[in-house]
């Protein structure tokens, strides 16, 4: 499945899980669900995965997370706050270059309607 592909699915499991609960929880309460709804699609889907940091020619246990990745090529970062801002753009966009991914999303489920929250981001140094 390509990365496009999986962005739709993504996409529609976001959209489900915020109609059921709307916004106003926590950032795990729609992790746990997101990834309940990926699960169910078959594909290989990971929760709270360890990103080492390699600078130079050490590997670091930085204590980086990545929320979910799915197929181990595209990646979602879930936030629940008043409005996504710059750095959590940068956050994301420092983990697609880390982990070598190509395209990713980013979900604020804290918002009235979901399509309003959710960002794709794409890395462009492959």
């Amino acid at each position: 499945m390509t990365e496009n592909e999986i962005s739709k699915l993504v996409f529609n499991a976001a959209l489900k899980v915020h109609k059921a609960l709307g916004p106003g929880l926590l950032e795990s309460a729609y992790e746990s669900c997101l990834f309940y709804e990926l699960k169910k699609t078959g594909l290989k889907t990971e929760r709270q995965k360890t990103l080492p940091l390699i600078y130079e020619d050490i590997k670091l246990d930085a204590g980086y997370r990545i929320d979910i990745i799915i197929e181990d090529k595209f990646i979602i970062e879930i936030k629940a706050v008043e409005i996504l801002n710059d750095v959590h753009l940068a956050q994301l966009l420092t983990y697609l270059k880390l982990s070598d991914c190509k395209l990713g999303m980013l979900i604020n489920f804290n918002v009235s309607l979901i399509k309003n929250g959710i960002k794709r981001v794409i890395n462009g140094t492959l």
